[in-house]
């Protein structure tokens, strides 16, 4: 049995679950470092397995600076498994592998050498061959049973089906990250690292999250708003093992866990994000290779174009109109409101404006577009989408007045024209 008593810089921690045969293939893998044993401990965090996991994991004590930790399956966990690997670990660097990730043999000491890199904290990814999960590499499954992952990646890793599915961003930004505009949409937690104490300086994985997806995303979003730049290490590469997912539910899981990371962080980007997983989709001819990053440069246009348009007359017109006590929701509310205005919610996508409205509870902003708001179903009586959504009217039309329609009882606008759908300010119930 390997002895614990030195503190390894570095601490690998796996959630598994009921994958035995995967955690026996990451297990072994990771026996194969390079990196001496002492530079290193590895703690699976088994999120309520019921078959011979824990037998398993036991098996490698010999040759691991190993840790176990078990926790009742209370349904998915794995932002509280991830966690409570995290409290265990003596590590200074916290990497992060999945069930039958196969971490190169120079895993570990490429993950240590790239934070030790002069300059400021960074998150890492590692590259993964293979890791394309709606396709898999054809035939991967079978060879992995007699190849090393390194004979695997010598053989294979210049074909373009066993590439990382994240592989031409990665080139684009020549492995930074934080040189793309949203560098924290691809921190996925198959294969990174960051230091401990950044780890928990911005909370660790928030266990809200109890489905599928989203959950290492949301944790790189905050992990970059902290100051971390997002890179990525070559030399710490792995293999994902070819292994069934329950594709049509993990989608699913996804978009709700989506819809839970835009109620945490509210902001244009995250509506967008939102609408990509729920392929809530403009349906234009330009848009088929549609993706979050090509549509926030319109949406910066859309910001500037408006900055200076007041709508304070339409507001006005709103308010004259309204029965008192009518509650009101305002798509483009701009930084400035006439006298009287009814009580509401105010969303507009340029923010500097919204800093100039004073600060009411009874009119609360939100730095939004209005693909999709916080509020609940029904949550007002009238939405007002004002000629501030001009445009972005012909590529979200569709999309702005079905969430208005989801969120309050009837729906103007001045862009709407002769539709049926402007109409007045009803009498509330």
């Amino acid at each position: 049995m390997l002895s614990g008593e030195t503190t390894p810089p570095i601490s690998v921690i796996i959630p598994t679950y009921n994958r035995s045969r995967l955690i026996h293939g990451t297990l072994t893998a990771l026996a194969g470092q390079r990196a001496p044993a002492d530079m290193f401990e590895v703690i699976v965090a088994d999120d309520g397995s019921t078959d011979d996991t824990r037998q398993t994991v036991e098996s490698f004590r010999d040759r691991l600076h190993l840790r176990y930790h078990f926790q009742e399956d209370l349904g998915f966990r794995a932002a509280a498994a991830r966690n409570a690997g995290a409290r265990l670990a003596r590590g200074g660097i916290l990497a992060f592998v999945d069930s039958g990730i196969l971490p190169g043999p120079g895993f570990v000491a490429a993950h240590l050498a790239a934070h030790r890199r002069p300059g400021p904290a960074r998150a890492m990814l590692g590259y993964t061959y293979g890791f394309q999960p709606e396709h898999p590499t054809p035939g991967m499954a079978e060879i992995l049973k007699t190849h090393t992952p390194e004979e695997v990646v010598r053989r294979y890793g210049a074909l373009p089906e066993f590439h990382d599915n994240r592989h031409q961003l990665f080139a684009e930004s020549g492995d930074n990250l934080s040189r793309t505009v949203l560098p924290w949409q691809l921190f996925w937690t198959c294969n990174c690292s960051v230091p401990a104490d950044e780890f928990w300086a911005v909370g660790g994985f928030d266990e809200d999250f109890r489905s599928w997806g989203a959950e290492d995303t949301e944790l790189g979003f905050r992990l970059s708003r902290h100051g971390l730049s997002i890179e990525v290490t070559r030399d710490g590469w792995a293999v994902d093992t070819p292994h069934p997912r329950r594709s049509t539910p993990d989608l699913g899981d996804n978009r709700s866990n989506m819809l839970t990371f835009l109620h945490k962080h509210p902001e244009p980007v995250l509506e967008l994000l939102w609408a990509w997983y729920s392929r809530h989709l403009p349906q234009l001819e330009d848009t088929r290779d549609w993706h979050v990053r090509l549509e926030l440069p319109t949406l910066r246009r859309a910001a500037n174009r408006v900055r200076n348009l007041d709508v304070t007359a339409e507001l006005a017109q709103l308010r004259d109109i309204a029965a008192p006590g009518t509650r009101v929701a305002v798509f483009g509310c701009g930084g400035t409101l006439p006298d009287g205005f009814p009580p509401g919610e105010l969303f507009d996508l340029d923010e500097k404006l919204l800093d100039r409205l004073p600060r009411d509870p009874a009119r609360p902003t939100h730095h939004a577009v209005g693909i999709r708001t916080v509020l609940p179903d029904d949550a007002v009586d009238v939405v007002l989408i004002t000629s501030r959504l001009a445009p972005l009217w012909r590529r979200w039309r569709a999309h702005l007045l079905a969430e208005a329609r989801r969120i309050g009882r009837t729906v103007w606008s001045p862009l709407l024209g002769s539709d049926p759908a402007a109409v007045p300010a009803a009498t509330p119930a």
